[in-house]
């Protein structure tokens, strides 16, 4: 019986003393430079928000957070190393709607996101906006519906690839419509939002941080923005949902590192950015950028990456799109 006492109370404290260890670890982290992953160039808004927060965390941590810009195959390449990385805090993920995306539209990933990538911390929520050139004479969303349904096909809907979250924010207008319009993809943006500018095209479901400034100077026309709420960048432009009931797309972001991370450095790290998204200059920037400061735990952005990640595989599936091999 005393043996067994003594192997109990050593368990205990061996116990004790690694939970010790994995506190103290927490409270000095880090002691080292941490690698941000980012699946984009340089100069896109994904990167431009992480260089944002990224900047910040550095400065109140004492080691720079140095954004690595890791494009290719659709922000898999990315996301695959960091899943593939020491589950140590010095290495983590720009989470963005690619994630919840790919998830479903490729078919032979080397990884489960959910599953592999654990959430850290939502920054914020992006609109995307229904956009129009100036050839579209619908003036509201239930114009463009009518029209739409009058003539089927011919209306060219643009997007910056197959699979993007500009494309399946179209996909999923389609859907719960019932208009069908022709889809066309552009390798990017840009060269999407050319054509919509040049008359090629009719409407587009761009991400705001893109196509704000054609909205601004009159070149194109917003006639609706994707979130369930109005943006403060366009106040007077309605909502999807207010003509069509529960639609609602957006481009989440938010910080992942790999599974088994300790989860004390997880809530360092939650708790250092729900901190930063609250002050007011990086609520300013974060708005300026098209969404608001989404601060909560990582549960809560779990939940919301499990969310993401059913929706769009639903749209995927109810619009036949094709797996990429």
């Amino acid at each position: 019986m005393t043996l067994r006492r003594t192997a109990i109370t050593l368990i205990a404290l061996g116990v004790s003393v690694i939970g010790s260890i994995g506190s103290a670890a927490a409270l000095d982290y880090p002691t080292r430079p941490v690698r941000w992953v980012v699946g984009y160039p340089p100069g896109g808004a994904t990167d431009i928000i992480a260089r944002l927060i990224g900047q910040r965390l550095s400065e109140r941590l004492g080691q720079q957070f140095v954004i690595e810009n890791k494009p290719g195959a659709g922000n898999n390449i990315a996301t695959e190393s960091v899943v593939n990385a020491e589950p140590d805090g010095y290495t983590v993920l720009l989470v963005n709607p690619a994630n919840y995306i790919n998830t479903s539209l490729y078919a032979h990933l080397k990884f489960n996101f959910p599953q592999d990538i654990a959430p850290v911390a939502s920054f914020n929520r992006v609109p995307n906006v229904m956009t129009v050139g100036k050839g579209v004479t619908a003036k509201n969303v239930a114009e463009f519906i009518a029209y739409a349904k009058a003539n089927p096909g011919k209306i060219n809907m643009a997007s910056s690839g197959n699979g993007t979250s500009v494309h399946l924010s179209g996909e999923l207008f389609m859907a719960m419509t019932g208009v069908k319009m022709q889809h066309v993809p552009y390798r990017g943006a840009a060269p999407a939002l050319t054509d919509l500018l040049g008359g090629q095209v009719d409407v587009i479901f761009d991400n705001m941080p893109s196509v704000l400034q054609h909205i601004r100077s009159g070149a194109l026309r917003a006639m609706a923005v994707t979130t369930e709420k109005r943006s403060p960048q366009l106040p007077d432009t309605p909502t999807v949902a207010e003509t069509v009931p529960g639609y609602e797309a957006s481009a989440l972001f938010g910080m992942g590192a790999p599974k088994n991370t300790p989860k004390e450095i997880i809530a360092k790290l939650n708790g250092e950015i729900n901190a930063i998204l609250a002050e007011p200059e990086m609520t300013k920037r974060l708005v300026d950028l098209g969404g608001e400061p989404l601060i909560g735990t990582p549960e809560a952005f779990g939940q919301l990456i499990v969310a993401e990640t059913e929706k769009w595989k639903k749209v995927i599936e109810g619009a036949n799109i094709p797996k990429v091999e």
